[in-house]
């Protein structure tokens, strides 16, 4: 019988609430022996409709991306280094362009079988960005999505 959870893609932000749910995801690989894919989008479509609705100007529009591209890459570096702490291999992606449409996209390509987010930090709108991306996941997913509200995450990460 083939395991029911052998492909986990987790999502990458920066806030707390994805790196939480990045150690979750990491114990999870650990504990299932499964792939394990940390993935940064560079969200290209909301810096474009800033530009187009003229809020960013193009020179600024393209510094946002190479400093969100940027910080992506130190997000993922710190994600691989937790992975490596507890002995898990973890395969590490930047992609551009809308987040839910890439997460969903990476999601199909790699055949995983969940995605896991991280959960809505409390002094964050529920109208925000990752809201929206996260909610768009969940309903357009055809894989399993889990979204990760467990407050006692640091703790079972240290004794994993």
């Amino acid at each position: 019988m083939n395991p029911l959870i052998s492909n986990i893609i987790a999502v990458i932000t920066g806030s707390d609430a994805s790196i939480l749910a990045a150690k979750y995801a990491i114990v999870m690989s650990k504990l299932n022996k499964c792939r394990l894919t940390a993935l940064y989008v560079v969200d290209t479509a909301t810096i474009r409709q800033l530009t187009l609705s003229k809020i960013f100007i193009q020179e600024e529009s393209q510094e946002y991306e190479k400093s969100l591209e940027s910080n992506g890459g130190r997000y993922l570096s710190f994600v691989e280094e937790l992975a490596r702490t507890k002995g898990v291999k973890i395969e590490r992606e930047i992609r551009k362009g809308a987040v839910y449409t890439e997460v969903l996209a990476a999601a199909d390509e790699k055949k995983a079988d969940l995605i896991v987010l991280g959960g809505w930090e409390k002094d964050r709108s529920a109208r925000d960005i990752i809201s929206h991306a996260h909610r768009e996941i969940m309903v357009n997913a055809k894989c399993s999505v889990l979204l990760v509200k467990e407050p006692s995450i640091d703790q079972i990460f240290k004794q994993a």
